[in-house]
């Protein structure tokens, strides 16, 4: 008879205020995913975990936070959950970073199946801090990390999630640099919150939050889709995940400006100058990381052409960003 895998709650880094609550995560039965493993056929087993996850539906989830408040939410038919509440006082319960610590659990102990980790997942969510200068909001496919998007078929993408751990994939040369001068700001001191939205699924989170933390990228929610998305057809009216991630943002701060990156790949360029006409003047800038694709390329420059909203730059460096911030006033 086959050992039956225990229950497990993924939480995702998420983000608020002082007074608005924003967490999501996923409740999932535990496939024992090593991210350090090595070998093709370890990759291939464990990117076949990923994406056959067990999730685990309609079951109640508490959220603790540190002034000891317990918050209640329930997952969906998919495993995932969303607890977006107005509260008071989350600021205070911040780390100097921004950072709010919070445990979720299963409400019910007495579920039929083990649970991992003594049912204690820890969360948190970022609270920027009343002095940031300014947010960055940006892609991680193509962006920071070479994923192979433009490639035919995106056999590249494939190729690369299946059998390259996280630990192995480069990014781009010179973007941790670039992402902590933005962080730090003009003062070199300061906090600057930053958010990474990908049309990637969320089965990919772990995968990427390591990549990220193993490449020294500055600390910031991970916001990603749902895998169902992919099969889901949109009606006419309605925006992309990604667009919806982003303008969420928007109105979580709504007095905080923001600095867009992302590359000519895919849709980044039309969703970044949809947000930017949506919000007058509220991004400071957008920065597309040039891709080898000459059809995307002549598309996004007749894009850009005549466009005058928002400063826009086209950069095939990192050192290209980081010398139009420092000359526009961004970072020290």
């Amino acid at each position: 008879m086959f050992k039956k895998d225990p229950f497990q709650i993924i939480t995702f880094q998420s983000y608020g205020s002082d007074t608005h609550f924003y967490l999501r995560g996923r409740a999932l039965e535990d496939e024992s995913i090593n991210l350090e493993d090595k070998g093709w056929f370890k990759l291939l087993v464990n990117t076949y975990k990923r994406f056959e996850s067990d999730e685990i539906k309609n079951v109640d989830i508490n959220l603790k936070l540190p002034n000891g408040t317990i918050l209640k939410t329930k997952t969906d038919n998919k495993g995932y959950f969303k607890c977006e509440k107005q509260l008071e006082g989350l600021g205070a319960l911040a780390n100097n970073e921004g950072w709010l610590p919070i445990v979720a659990s299963f409400s019910d102990v007495n579920l039929k199946r083990n649970i991992t980790n003594n049912n204690v997942f820890p969360a948190e969510i970022l609270i920027p801090c009343e002095e940031s200068e300014f947010g960055v909001i940006s892609d991680i496919d193509d962006t920071i990390l070479h994923t192979g998007v433009v490639s035919l078929f995106k056999w590249r993408v494939i190729f690369n999630t299946a059998f390259k751990g996280a630990f192995s994939r480069i990014p781009f040369e010179g973007a941790a640099k670039f992402y902590h001068k933005l962080h730090r700001g003009k003062s070199g001191q300061n906090a600057n919150p930053l958010f990474y939205v990908s049309h990637s699924p969320w089965n990919l989170y772990r995968y990427l939050k390591y990549f990220l933390k193993t490449n020294d990228f500055p600390k910031g929610p991970i916001l990603l889709r749902s895998v169902n998305g992919v099969f889901h057809k949109k009606s006419q009216d309605e925006k992309p995940q990604k667009q919806n991630e982003i303008m969420h943002i928007l109105e979580a701060y709504p007095n905080l400006n923001f600095i867009l990156i992302g590359d000519c790949g895919e849709y980044d360029a039309d969703i970044y100058m949809e947000v930017s006409e949506s919000y007058p003047n509220r991004i400071m800038a957008i920065y597309l990381r040039i891709v080898n694709h000459k059809k995307k390329m002549l598309r996004i420059k007749a894009l850009f052409e005549n466009y005058k909203t928002t400063p826009a730059l086209l950069v095939e460096s990192s050192d290209q960003a980081i010398i139009h911030a420092r000359e526009r006033g961004f970072i020290k």
